[in-house]
């Protein structure tokens, strides 16, 4: 028998890898709040502005993830989160002495580097603590990292940017991390690997495969390969909007950075976890209800439901109209994730749980946070000659078509799911 982990154990450790991921998303979604005064200051085009949010950041990220995931494999997961945190805090907050495009350039790739080691070992010990039935659950809590992060990088930076600039931001949010990266050298423990897969007996002594052989393994699978697919497809759209929303609001309805990140704090950040959470919830209790395909279907509806609320949002005429109609959606945009990434860890052996999910985020990444925001912000260049700042509100529209292919994509997983039973 292995040691028991107590209930307040695996609830201690999800807390701190909730402050993780939340950390990593202040620092990761800061640039949508700070992109119309950075642009300004530095003089850049919309299409710099999206290789700095976009795939500059998220080529460094998701290819380093591979190597880090493969490490997690195979070492301790908790002292390369840590060092994870430290790097890419340190590397924010440098970017408030960033003098140029190039150098800011630099620093969002270092970063993007720091993050890459975060991820894949945070699913990997969460799937060792919760049992396959309340993964999604505990995957929606991690999940809430996300908001929570957007929420205190969109508040804290918008104000901050307002009252004494975008330079002193970056540094006010980049610090903190550094105290988290303690935390976790020092308060967190490493479980055993297929711990609750073992159900409480000692967990069997697995060795990693190589790289290419959980590559062959996912693309063998047609439930994964969907589901990858269905989820860089959805973040295509989100990290876009997360992104450009901000500034479109500031750009083209006049608003401050303070107003719209008071706004886009309670859409995102506080609708956005009960969002996440709730959706969860909801998948687990289907799943286990009615079978594991509801855990796509339940992200397939949503995805549907919020594409009006954001042809609105873009096409408002009002600020008030464009705020309101954003609500919605920042409420739902996030619910894909916790589903997602129970099903990848639910469909993996746990030999090859990390790299499995620094594949999927690799895919995920280079597809939704590297090319989203980037092609916002081409487009938005492309636009603007024939239509002015209203360019932007085009550059936005170009993503919505995204979101139906990736919903197919969530349906086909499910209904693969159920007719493998």
């Amino acid at each position: 028998m292995s040691e028991k982990i107590t209930d307040r154990q695996k609830n201690y450790t999800l807390f701190v890898l909730v402050l993780v991921f939340t950390s990593s998303h202040v620092d990761r979604q800061i640039m949508g709040i700070l992109g119309q005064p950075i642009k300004e200051s530095l003089l850049i085009s919309d299409t710099q502005l999206g290789l700095l949010t976009g795939i500059m950041f998220a080529v460094f990220y998701a290819t380093l993830g591979m190597p880090m995931a493969m490490w997690a494999d195979r070492r301790n997961r908790r002292n390369l989160i840590s060092f994870s945190v430290f790097l890419w805090s340190g590397m924010t907050a440098l970017c408030g002495a960033a003098a140029n495009f190039t150098q800011l350039l630099l620093l969002r790739i270092g970063v993007g580097v720091g993050e890459a080691g975060s991820n894949p070992p945070s699913h990997s010990i969460i799937a060792d603590l919760y049992p396959k039935e309340q993964r999604a659950t505990a995957m929606a809590v991690f999940g809430t990292g996300i908001n929570w992060g957007i929420l205190i990088g969109f508040l804290v930076g918008g104000w901050i940017n307002e009252w004494y600039g975008w330079r002193t931001a970056f540094v006010v949010v980049g610090l903190p991390g550094i105290l988290i990266a303690v935390l976790v050298r020092f308060t967190l423990t490493e479980p055993p690997r297929g711990y609750a897969d073992a159900q409480g007996e000692k967990p069997p002594v697995v060795t990693p495969p190589p790289f290419w052989t959980v590559v062959k393994f996912m693309a063998a699978n047609r439930v994964l390969r969907n589901i990858v697919a269905a989820g860089a497809l959805i973040a295509f759209t989100g990290y876009a909007s997360v992104i450009w929303v901000p500034i479109y609001l500031v750009r083209i309805h006049g608003m401050g950075t303070g107003e719209v990140g008071s706004y886009l704090a309670l859409f995102i950040g506080v609708g956005g976890a009960i969002g996440i959470y709730l959706g969860g919830r909801l998948a687990d209790f289907l799943s286990a209800k009615h079978g594991e395909q509801w855990l796509p279907w339940v992200v397939a509806i949503v995805s549907i439901a919020g594409l009006p609320f954001l042809y609105l949002c873009f096409t408002a005429a009002a600020q008030t109209g464009a705020l309101w109609a954003y609500a919605l959606p920042a409420a739902l945009g996030t619910v894909y994730v916790a589903p997602g990434f129970a099903l990848i860890q639910n469909q993996t052996p746990t030999e090859m749980r990390s790299v499995a999910a620094a594949i999927n985020l690799f895919i995920t990444n280079i597809i939704g946070l590297g090319l989203g925001p980037f092609t916002v912000g081409f487009f938005s260049d492309v636009f603007t000659p024939a239509y002015g700042v209203d360019g932007l509100r085009y550059g936005l529209m170009t993503t919505l078509v995204v979101i139906i292919w990736g919903a197919f994509h969530y349906y086909r997983a499910g209904s693969l799911l159920k007719h493998s039973k």
